[in-house]
């Protein structure tokens, strides 16, 4: 309960000067909120487990959430119809090339996307070599109901227990990230 209250006075304690993010679930429209303030993470003793979710990857294949297990995590909500998401994703690009063999793993969850052969496009026009799912509907949204993923783009770190670790609306800085992932990675696994 602690975490979802510090969750919910991030998210209310919004900042006027990062990138927007889009409601996607708010009956399938679409509406700016604030962003999340910067390097919030919740305290190890109020984390609670993210929900398991599974999915089809763009270009195929399965994924299950699973397989995140053991290694910090970067979850990204993102669409190509989304002007934050297209400045943030290939920045997340360049940090995960930087901590991809020290335990960290990076998934894009692409919502709300009209298109799969749109979102294919973005991800091969910038580079991005870390996964994503193609989830349309929104569903590992839905599923991350009880924090604020619910906003395009979004971020949910997990730490290695597959606990919500830190929750960003709008677009994340690099250093940010970094800062974050080194703190949960300096803490005991």
């Amino acid at each position: 309960m602690g975490a979802l209250l510090l969750v919910c006075t991030v998210f209310l304690a919004g900042c006027s000067t990062g990138a927007n993010a889009v409601d996607v679930n708010n009956g399938g429209e679409f509406r700016f909120v604030a962003g999340t303030p910067a390097g919030e993470v919740i305290p190890a003793s109020e984390r609670a487990a993210a929900p398991e979710f599974s999915g089809e990857l763009l270009g195929g294949g399965g994924f299950s959430s699973t397989e995140l297990a053991g290694d910090v995590a970067v979850l990204n909500f993102w669409g190509s119809w989304c002007p934050p998401c297209r400045v943030e994703t290939p920045q997340f690009q360049q940090v995960y090339a930087e901590v991809r063999d020290r335990g960290v793993q990076f998934l894009g969850l692409n919502v709300k996307e009209t298109s799969e052969q749109f979102a294919q496009a973005f991800v091969d026009s910038e580079g991005i070599t870390f996964p994503s799912l193609y989830d349309p509907r929104g569903e590992v949204a839905l599923a991350f109901r009880d924090y604020p993923a619910n906003a395009i783009p979004s971020t949910i770190v997990l730490d290695r227990q597959g606990r919500v670790a830190a929750v960003y609306t709008g677009e994340v800085a690099q250093d940010d990230l970094r800062a974050v992932l080194d703190r949960l990675l300096a803490e005991e696994g």
